[in-house]
């Protein structure tokens, strides 16, 4: 994301200005943008320093590198609880958080339709650097493209993020074992329902807010609960929800799992709302939502941590991982049956994140 400062005329009209196809063709009109928006929102060194990449200190010795890049394409663009600009920060953050890396510096790519409000690109842009310097994380580079009108949809975020990874921490996965607690760090599906409520106009009771947040600090505070060995798989249960993430690290690890449906914590405006629409608050996104497997020793020091945590108030203890070679995960039901939590066939609501 260069960032030249030549003397410009006039500044971009950011109140009432619309995005046209200059802003990416790699000249003033582009240079101007990133100046008088993106710089100014992302201010730091390594981005004042208008190259074309970020050269980053070295990390001290015992650490490791950790990349993770996700792309933003949620419809729509703002919704309760946030919108595309802080869920683009906090959703890579929380990628590689939940390796147990600490983030250290976000790249941000934008495309942009021809039309776009400049006063939405401002708020999508102010909400992003909110968000990372909320989260103590600078966006360091960056690249900016535009697309005729009619061949986007306003605006995809696509963000990059670098993290470091302490010695001795190495969930993944593959390392569920039979024995480990199942746990959550709080009420699944507000962000999948929140969405759907907004986009389709639909009013309940109780407005249902995204619970879209940055989940590093969380971790650290799990880490510094037990030894890191305790920890065995941490996972973001995102699009698919709990029933994929399960299914997922299921597969990896070649074992089961026995979840308890009436210890799975869900608000009752979610659940409420998907008696009503027909869904499994199950399969819907989250995107402030933590799923820990650990060894059955740190179960209470971990829960104790994650219920001390302003982002892990309503965590709960939801089964256990179980022999099995299929990998079924199973759903101890409230009326005491058992029945198949399966992966999410299909998507039933797109462009959650």
């Amino acid at each position: 994301m260069s960032t030249p400062d030549p003397a410009y005329r006039r500044p971009i009209d950011l109140k009432h200005g619309r995005v046209d196809l200059a802003f990416g063709a790699g000249g003033q009109a582009m240079a101007q943008l990133i100046a008088e928006l993106f710089a100014r929102a992302f201010a730091n060194d390594y981005l004042a320093r208008g190259d074309d990449a970020a050269v980053l200190p070295a990390l001290t010795a015992g650490e490791r590198l950790v990349l993770a890049t996700d792309a933003h394409v949620v419809s729509p663009l703002f919704f309760p609880g946030g919108d595309i600009g802080s869920l683009s920060v906090h959703g890579t953050i929380n990628d590689l958080a939940v390796m147990g890396a600490r983030p250290l510096y976000l790249a941000a790519s934008f495309i942009l339709e021809e039309g776009f409000a400049l006063a939405e690109l401002a708020r999508i842009v102010d909400s992003m650097a909110t968000a990372a310097r909320a989260a103590g994380v600078a966006v360091v580079t960056g690249d900016t493209k535009v697309v005729e009108r009619g061949k986007g949809d306003g605006i995809f975020i696509t963000t990059t993020g670098v993290g470091a990874l302490p010695a001795g921490r190495d969930p993944g996965g593959a390392r569920a074992q039979p024995g480990d607690a199942i746990l959550v760090s709080g009420p699944l599906g507000d962000h999948g329902m929140a969405i759907m409520a907004q986009r389709e106009a639909l009013a309940f009771e109780s407005e249902i807010r995204s619970d879209s947040a940055a989940l590093h600090d969380l971790v650290e505070t799990l880490y510094a609960a037990t030894d890191a060995s305790a920890i065995h798989v941490l996972r973001d249960p995102t699009r698919g929800g709990l029933a994929s993430t399960l299914n997922e690290i299921a597969a990896q690890s070649g074992v089961g799992m026995l979840v308890d449906e009436a210890s799975i914590p869900v608000s009752s405006a979610v659940q409420s709302a998907c008696e009503l629409l027909g869904l499994d608050p199950l399969n819907l996104a989250n995107e402030g939502k933590l799923v820990l497997i650990c060894a059955p020793h740190a179960t209470a020091s971990l829960l104790a941590a994650m219920r001390a945590h302003p982002l892990g108030g309503g965590a709960a203890c939801i089964g256990e991982v179980c022999i099995d070679p299929q990998g079924f995960v199973q759903l101890r039901t409230c009326l005491g049956g058992r029945r198949m939590l399966d992966w999410l066939a299909g998507e039933p609501l797109p462009r959650i994140c």
